[in-house]
């Protein structure tokens, strides 16, 4: 886990101050706890969300479909780019 953000989340760190009533030490805790969340990996999440589901009562058959159901949806980081592929993005 990250304990502060990256210089590229500052700019997230200041949008939030200015347009919530977030302080700024709140702000960059919701940044960090956000970066977090997308940033596991399927077996974290799925360990996570298991754990979470069972807790709530669920029995793993439910939990199983829960998860299934789940997994399409979560945020996946996009793939590493060369400089060659930032510029076509840029340029076209």
């Amino acid at each position: 886990m990250l304990d502060s953000p990256t210089p590229a989340h500052e700019d997230l760190v200041d949008h939030l101050t200015r347009t919530t009533g977030l302080a700024r030490g709140e702000a960059r805790r919701v940044v960090l706890d956000v970066l977090a969340y997308f940033g596991e990996t399927t077996e974290e999440f799925v360990r996570r969300r298991h754990r979470e589901l069972r807790s709530g009562g669920l029995r793993n058959e439910a939990v199983y479909e829960r998860i299934a159901a789940e997994l399409p949806h979560r945020a996946v980081a996009p793939p590493g780019l060369t400089l060659r592929q930032i510029r076509r993005i840029v340029y076209g």
